[in-house]
């Protein structure tokens, strides 16, 4: 199937998901996951009515977005883990990191964003006990979250992770719940506004949707399956 033909499908089950649960569509991005994607993929997408678009490496991103210059309104997220030492890039070209998850990562973010005079947007990204995968542990997300709103320069809108992979996507819906009410405690107990679920993915999003994403991160079922080769 051409990623057109993919994108009206997804769409479609989106519409689906959200009307189990009651919730109105336009509350669910559709974030294409693009890494090692072609630009012509990207274009692609685009023109099926995708307007977000997520990166995991920052030098792979900003050749894109570079390439991309013209798609004004195509919003770039970076939804991979981030490096203190690629804060500067990232910051400047990305509109929102989904994966903060550490205070030294804080505070070069704090840094930069202080350079440019700029709020920085991002996600805490939570992992839920897999040494392989980035994130806070959910025993210091609390902590982390406290250090945060010490800072001026950034601001988080919500929390993001990566569940463990199961064939059966119901068996994800656990870690969907746990990541909303981590997320619904931090809300009450700090008197904040998160209103942001980065959770999701091709395999299991419409579960995620049915448990609050508000950002599903779909690249599998939108591109095929990945090419490495750039």
């Amino acid at each position: 199937m051409s990623i057109k033909e993919n994108v009206l499908k997804i769409k479609e089950r989106i519409q689906k998901a959200c009307d189990k649960v009651g919730r109105k569509r336009e509350e669910v991005i559709l974030l294409a996951a693009s890494k090692t994607q072609p630009v012509e993929k990207i274009i692609e997408a685009y023109e099926s009515g995708i307007r977000y678009f997520g990166e995991n490496k920052v030098q792979e991103g900003i050749e894109k977005i570079e390439k991309l210059k013209e798609y004004s309104d195509i919003h770039w997220h970076l939804i991979g883990g981030l490096q203190t030492n690629k804060v500067k890039y990232a910051v400047k070209y990305f509109e929102l990191i989904h994966s903060v998850d550490r205070q030294a990562l804080v505070d070069e973010i704090e840094k930069r964003g202080e350079k440019l005079n700029k709020v920085i947007d991002g996600f805490i990204e939570v992992n839920f006990g897999e040494e392989s995968k980035f994130g806070v542990k959910e025993d210091n997300l609390k902590e982390l979250f406290e250090y945060i709103l010490t800072k001026k320069y950034i601001k988080i809108h919500g929390l993001m992770a990566i569940p463990p992979y199961f064939e059966n996507p119901e068996d994800v819906r656990p870690y969907f719940i746990k990541l909303r009410t981590l997320r619904d405690n931090l809300e009450k107990e700090y008197n904040v506004k998160l209103p942001h679920l980065s959770m999701g993915m091709s395999h299991d999003f419409e579960v995620a949707i049915e448990e609050g994403a508000t950002i599903v991160r779909i690249g599998t079922a939108i591109f095929g399956e990945r090419s490495y080769a750039k």
